[in-house]
């Protein structure tokens, strides 16, 4: 009967307690007549109640001296989720109990508090009805006054509840029923505690699968780790609000960190104790022993504590023990707050629940219920709450200090608000993030710094390699900001959150607000600009990043600021251009990157002792320095596509270099004989050095060397014969060396080493190619375009077991040596335009996975006896192969498959029968024809990736290569939009999501893809058919539109398109109009029509210039093998 009557009563009263302002003190107030209870039954069911850990007010024990009594009773009944009235026959005697009622009564009828009565040694009619004894009291009052008039009132009302009636039972059986229907009651109610917080319905659900509390064999110690101010606190919060009636003890202490510091770790052990065991003094005098007490009196005890805020090993260790230690008894919960995660791993937790921002929608009704005290946003605030929300990036903290500061502001006031933000970030909100910068050491501190200042988004190889450069020791450095929930590491890009990001870039400001010139680190243009036309360089400042430069201004622009930045260490820069000649940077310089260096030399004063990578790609480097300069540190040297560049470096006194790339420098005539002395030397690449004729024959001392390219060197006139003698080499390319005639037609060609060159004959070698027994780990070998003849290669292969990459493509031999099928480890074999070779030896190794014969005009039959279903070919390219007939029998596990010019359709087996679980990409390029690029065909699929991935790299127009319009398409066979399209939708459109500063990070445009064909009942009436694409960007919620251009494709009739085609577009930023007001973007819109093509399916992808899927895809060569 009671349990029925709790459930009547806390029906309406959880429907309505969801406001959020309720703040609960106390578990349960209790209203007696104490000269009828308090000694015997009070007083035995207050030790039941503490003993189940429910927390109770009763008046003579939690009153401070002093204070008015009456107000505080009042605010005790408010505080309390649970009033039990416990009527005795002097109750009505006492104004203050009826005084108290009424108050009661107030709280249930406002939804906000749930009453049982108890009747003890009283008859329930009689208080209904005010009758016997109550009715003896009640006539000392004045009858006709109001205040007697409502006491009589809230009697009846109260007593006409359910609740318990003592009667003849045994007082101890009738004080356990008490508290089990109360605890029962405490759960409900718990639940509905979540619904006053947004988003934690889900997040407590996750708390309850982390805890577990019904496995009762075991303690279990539980962590919640997240960047401050994601709501950890409110989370452990709500769960020891739901769960601590379920122990026999329960303590949540609060603010560890800062307690700890202030008045030690005994004062938080004597907290615990006196918590748990619900006493009033426990003497603890030291920390040792805090931990015996603990041990001891807690061991057999089921407890729930909760460590808020914990910030070392010490503190837990202290409080709780370690694991295993056994400090607590069976079914404890130990529940930690932590911003490191580290910590939680060290001290071995069971389960680490890591927190979450809020989603948009979530965020949004957290900051209207602190904004406007409801759910949603007023119309005319739409807008306005949104990018108060974007700004504050689903963090809780910031969303609360936020919507509280603007609460009954205008709209212009709400404006003005929002625009301060951009410029002064809000203190409060900072001041709570920075606790976790200020813990950092020393060395993370200038890791988090640079990358709030340089970094975020960029990749994360990228950014290791500039903190190695620095001394940082980056590997440890990240994973500790990781675990200590400062950045992310998404998509192999570092990322942090945009208030973490405003609170680093805010700490920089700090160091000189009026003067960039004596900050430490500089990133914006404007403050760029400033010193170098006001010349207001510092030494202190540390590094400069800038990725992009505009050709405004340079001529204001002096390279004399750098005189005075003694203390540079880091160097960034994109095509800055300066007025005057560079005379000075900082000797302490330990990664320098400046793309299109202007000038002709470094510095003559430039004596970098620190330096550890040096890049000036596309520079006017004509010479680095004269002479020998001794740079003890320097592992790279990169000064690809400096085209004026006519000699390297003396490399005397550089013994620690890795790398030299002098990729593309066509300028470079000779190589100094003192590379051979480059002991440590990894990579060389040499690739398309057009000018070069002989290398010095000190190369072949280079016993570290592994990856050693050649290709496009046309002028090469001979390779040393020792070259066998670099016995470390696994990547050798020396594709059309010696070939002055080879067609690289265009300068993305050589991007793509192991795609088809044009199709034209090429002049044999001008010299033997030496022998290269001596690469015995040689893992990928590139000959194309070699000339080799049958006897040029050699007959026994068996002397490359390593080898997985073989490119002989564009030679002149008519068959392969059956040696061949020793190489186990094989993957890939390109004999693309070979127009002599005429068969395949009998066995191919098993394990080959891509074959390429495109334009093998000779290729015959014999081809598919080498191709069992054995094998696990997953691309197979036969374009132009005129003679060969069938491709039957393939290997099941075949993904792509081109094969055009073959005699009959029929002749194609279908690779992809039920009998292979694998998903294909898609089935069988029928034909494949490039539509656009500046008007000549080329090949598709190498020449489109190779133009997208010139324009990313290079990021520049200034070649005279292309028009600022250019756009690049293809359409082939397919009835798939290729899984590389990360974003895909069904149908004629699509909408894409974009990322917050998705403008920022080094953006190259858009990839657009479409599958289309035509509609069943309108065959093609005209010569070409045209697909278009119209691009949109929105900056929602306002839905404010941006038109970015409309993008075409003509398909002519003679393709005679009778199956799904697919249109890939790359669209290069210079193509967008509207390119100056993308950056408040946060939506992208692609609708795709044709008035007699149906479009299926599209895609879209975002492009960057550090892009590796990009990278990937134009080292191995296909954009449609991944599943």
């Amino acid at each position: 009967m009671a349990l029925k009557a709790m459930k009547e009563n806390s029906s309406s009263s959880s429907s309505s307690s969801s406001s959020s302002s309720q703040q609960w003190k106390y578990d349960v107030f209790l209203s007696f007549r104490g000269e009828d209870t308090r000694k015997n039954f009070i007083s035995h069911l207050c030790k039941e109640f503490r003993q189940k850990g429910i927390i109770i007010f009763k008046d003579d024990r939690e009153l401070e001296k002093g204070e008015t009594i009456s107000q505080e009773l009042l605010k005790a009944i408010e505080s309390s989720k649970i009033s039990l009235v416990i009527f005795s026959k002097n109750y009505a005697s006492s104004t203050w109990c009826l005084d108290e009622l009424v108050k009661i009564l107030e709280c249930k009828n406002s939804g906000n508090q749930i009453v049982l009565p108890i009747f003890y040694d009283v008859n329930p009619s009689e208080v209904r009805k005010q009758k016997g004894s109550i009715e003896n009291d009640f006539e000392h009052y004045q009858q006709n006054d109001e205040r007697v008039q409502r006491w009589r009132l809230a009697m009846t009302q109260v007593a006409n509840l359910s609740g318990w009636n003592l009667q003849d039972r045994e007082e101890s059986e009738f004080i356990q029923d008490i508290t089990k229907d109360v605890l029962n009651e405490l759960e409900r109610f718990s639940h509905s505690i979540a619904k006053d917080f947004v988003g934690m319905d889900s997040r407590l659900e996750k708390m309850r699968l982390c805890i577990n509390i019904e496995e009762l064999n075991n303690v279990k110690t539980v962590g919640i780790c997240g960047m401050g101010g994601i709501g950890k606190t409110t989370i452990a919060s709500v769960t020891y609000k739901e769960m601590q009636c379920q122990f026999e003890g329960s303590a949540f202490l609060a603010d560890v960190r800062e307690t700890s510091r202030k008045y030690g770790l005994f004062t938080l052990q004597r907290r615990l104790l006196c918590a748990t065991l619900m006493e009033r003094d426990i003497d603890v005098y030291d920390e040792y022993n805090g931990v015996y007490h603990i041990k001891n009196r807690l061991s057999r005890k089921k407890v729930l504590v909760i460590l808020d805020d914990v910030d070392e090993l010490e503190q837990l260790e202290l409080l709780v023990g370690k694991k295993d230690e056994n400090w607590f008894g069976v079914g404890s919960r130990i529940i930690i707050t932590t911003r490191d995660e580290h910590l939680l791993i060290q001290h071995e937790v069971d389960q680490i629940y890591r927190v979450g921002e809020l989603n948009h929608h979530e965020a949004l009704q957290l900051f209207c219920l602190k904004a406007f005290k409801k759910d949603c946003p007023p119309q005319d605030y739409m807008e306005l709450s949104n990018k108060a929300v974007s700004y504050a990036g689903g963090l809780p903290l910031a969303l609360n200090v936020l919507g509280s500061s603007l609460f009954a502001r205008s709209v212009k006031e709400w404006n003005s608000a929002l625009k301060r933000l951009k410029k002064i970030p809000n203190e409060k909100i900072l001041s709570k993030l920075e606790i976790s910068f200020d813990g950092l050491e020393e060395i993370q501190k200038k890791i988090f710094l640079d990358i709030a200042c340089f970094f975020k988004g960029k990749m994360k190889r990228y950014v290791m390699k500039v903190l190695e450069s620095g001394g940082l020791y980056p590997d440890i450095g990240i994973r500790e900001l990781i675990d200590k929930s400062l950045i992310t590491i998404s998509d192999n890009r570092v990322w942090m959150h945009d208030l973490l990001e405003e609170m680093g870039q805010e700490i920089v400001h700090r160091e000189c607000r009026e003067e960039p010139g004596r900050r430490s680190r500089l990133w914006l243009y404007k403050d760029v600009c400033h010193i170098l036309m006001n010349d207001t360089g510092t030494n202190l400042i540390e590094g400069v990043v800038l990725d992009y430069m505009f050709d405004q201004g340079y001529r204001y622009m002096s390279s004399k600021a750098f005189l005075k930045m003694k203390a540079l260490r880091l160097l960034i820069l994109r095509n800055l251009k300066l007025s005057k000649d560079i005379e000075y940077l900082s000797n302490e310089l330990r990664y320098l990157e400046w793309r299109g260096y202007p000038f002709k030399s470094l510095p003559q004063t430039f004596q970098p002792d620190q330096l550890v990578e040096l890049h000036l790609s596309y520079s006017r480097i004509e010479q680095l320095w004269k002479g020998v300069r001794p740079l003890k540190l320097l592992k790279i040297i990169d000064l690809s596509y400096s085209k004026n560049l006519i000699k390297t470096p003396d490399f005397r006194e550089i013994p620690y270099l890795e790398e030299l790339i002098l990729e593309c420098c066509t300028g470079l005539l000779e190589v100094h004989h003192s590379i051979g002395l480059l002991e440590r030397l990894v990579l060389l690449n040499m690739k398309n050095c057009k000018s070069l004729t002989a290398l010095p024959s000190s190369l072949c001392n280079l016993k570290s060397l592994k990856v050693f390219i050649l290709s496009g060197c046309s002028n090469l006139e001979e390779i040393p014969d020792n070259i066998g003698d670099m016995t470390s080499v696994d990547v050798f390319e020396i594709a059309g060396i010696g070939s002055t005639s080879l067609p690289l037609a265009q300068p993305w060609d050589c991007l793509c080493p192991w795609w088809p060159m044009p199709k034209k004959p090429t002049p044999a070698m001008s010299f033997e190619l030496p022998s290269l027994r001596g690469f015995c780990i040689l893992r990928r070998l590139n000959l194309s375009h070699c000339g080799l003849t049958d006897a040029m290669i050699p007959y026994d292969l068996s002397c490359f077991p390593f080898l997985q990459h073989l490119d002989l493509s564009g030679n002149d031999f008519v068959s392969m040596p059956e040696s061949i099928s020793q190489l186990s480890k094989l993957l890939a074999v390109r004999f693309s335009n070979c127009k002599r070779i005429r068969s395949f030896p009998n066995n191919l190794p098993s394990g080959l996975k891509h074959l390429s014969m495109e334009g093998c005009s000779f290729l015959e039959t014999s081809l598919t006896t080498s191709i069992s279903r054995n094998f696990k070919l997953e691309n197979l390219h036969f374009v132009d192969c005129k003679k060969l007939q069938s491709l039957r029998d393939l290997s099941s596990t075949v993904l792509q498959l081109s094969a055009e010019c073959l005699t009959t359709q029929e002749s194609i087996p279908n690779p992809f029968e039920a009998s292979t679980s694998r998903t294909s990409s898609f089935a069988l390029i029928k034909w494949v024809r490039l539509i656009e690029i500046q008007g000549q065909n080329r090949r598709p699929l190498a020449r489109l990736m190779s133009y997208m991935h010139f324009l990313l790299v290079h990021n520049s127009l200034s070649l005279g290569l292309f028009s600022a319009n250019t756009l690049v398409s293809l359409c082939l066979a397919s009835s798939e939009v290729p899984v590389w399209f990360n974003n895909q939708g069904s149908g004629s459109s699509l909408e894409v999501q974009l990322p917050p500063y998705w403008l920022n990070y080094g953006w190259g445009g858009f990839c657009l893809s479409g599958v289309f064909r035509f509609h069943h009942d309108q065959p093609p009436s005209v010569d070409t058919c045209t697909v278009v694409c119209d691009l949109h960007a929105y900056n929602l919620p306002s839905e404010q539109s941006l038109f970015l251009g409309r993008f075409t494709m003509e398909i002519a009739q003679d393709l005679c398109i009778t199956s799904d085609q697919l249109w890939i577009s790359f669209v290069p930023p210079s193509s967008i109009t509207c390119l100056d007001q993308l950056e408040g973007c946060n939506q992208l819109k692609a609708s795709f029509f044709s008035d007699q093509l149906e479009v299926k399916n599209c895609g879209l992808r975002l492009l960057y210039y550090d892009d590796e899927d990009v990278v990937d895809i134009l080292t191995c060569g296909y954009l449609y093998c991944c599943v």
